[in-house]
């Protein structure tokens, strides 16, 4: 698995991007970021009303739109717990495909599995790598704090585990070939879902890796790139990031609570947990990123198959944007992953 590594390190690196983004994209960010600091109210509550102005959603559809099926399947009514379910009409009807259950960024306090940045990301995954891609619609804080979306993130893997479930045929799809995906918060909810998943016993589905894109984790203590990236990082600031951590954690909390400081000083780490193979993407433009490369540090210190991909040209969120040139090596790198695990 050493080639593996070695020949995607060289591949992020001898693809640079310009920093130069497209307006529309500039553009698209600093809307985004006007209206999400709009929204974060001084005393730790959301204006939920306003942000839905502008988080636009997409609806399912059962006839196929850009070559997947997508539906709705509800969990649990009492919490709204839900998940879209994306499947590709183009691929081999003999062939099994993976499953990809994903969840959402957005501090643990924005977005939604339908909202239009997400839908549209997971309809692409669903046709590039190709998989079936489950989209976890989890609780928010601070209306539900930690460890609310953690609960509903193992809930919908039990679901699936047990439940048969309209449009997922057991024909078409290997649950025994399972990754959870995330980004930001998502990313960060993938890895503690990872742990729940090593108390319990599936009837059939198999986790084999993490997809672990810019996954949100912090501490106390301020790194080199947030220092350097405070005010400047695109698409997200220091500022934000401290917001939703107290947002989310119980009160009282700090940021090295063992969720945030995975491998700090309160956290026991992945002790006794069977962790699967992990790919950890960063960017350069990232105030992030100093965590997210101690993170991948962290896991292969303790024997764990992972990969690290850096795009030092990409901001916060690249891969919501199909035309950035990152976000498609992104797609590449994951398929990559995932046909890799799954041939060994």
């Amino acid at each position: 698995m050493h080639a593996y590594t070695d020949r995607k390190s060289k591949m992020a690196q001898n693809n640079p991007i310009s920093p130069n983004l497209p307006c529309k994209v500039r553009l698209l960010i600093s809307i985004l970021t006007t209206v999400i600091d709009a929204t974060r109210r001084s005393n730790g509550t959301v204006n939920r009303r306003l942000m839905s102005l502008f988080d636009f959603k997409a609806s399912p559809s059962d006839k196929p739109n850009n070559a997947v099926k997508t539906s709705d399947v509800m969990v649990d009514p009492s919490r709204n717990l839900w998940f879209r379910l994306y499947v590709p009409t183009t691929t081999d009807p003999a062939s099994k495909l993976p499953l990809v259950i994903y969840f959402h960024g957005g501090g643990f306090v924005f977005f939604s599995a339908n909202s239009k940045p997400y839908n549209d990301l997971c309809k692409r995954l669903a046709t590039k790598l190709p998989a079936v891609i489950i989209s976890v619609n989890y609780r928010h804080a601070p209306e539900h704090r930690y460890p609310s979306q953690y609960e509903d993130g193992m809930d919908v893997l039990k679901f699936i585990d047990t439940t048969r479930i309209e449009g997922l045929d057991l024909n078409n799809v290997d649950i025994t070939r399972c990754f959870l995906a995330g980004d930001s918060a998502g990313g960060n909810l993938a890895h503690h879902v990872v742990i729940k998943t090593s108390d319990h016993e599936f009837c059939q589905m198999r986790v084999m890796g993490l997809i672990a894109i810019q996954p949100f984790f912090g501490g106390k203590e301020r790194t080199e790139s947030e220092t350097r990236l405070a005010k400047e990082g695109l698409a997200i600031t220091l500022e934000q990031t401290d917001w939703y951590w107290k947002a989310f954690l119980p009160e009282g909390s700090n940021r090295d609570h063992a969720v945030v400081n995975v491998f700090g000083p309160e956290s026991s780490g992945i002790l006794g947990v069977k962790f699967p193979a992990t790919i950890v993407f960063m960017g350069g433009f990232d105030p992030l990123q100093d965590w997210q490369k101690m993170y991948y540090q962290g896991l292969k210190k303790k024997g764990i198959q992972a990969y690290l991909i850096e795009y030092p040209n990409s901001f916060h969120g690249f891969y919501v944007f199909p035309e950035l040139k990152e976000s498609s090596f992104f797609i590449k790198e994951v398929k990559d992953f995932i046909d890799k695990l799954s041939t060994c």
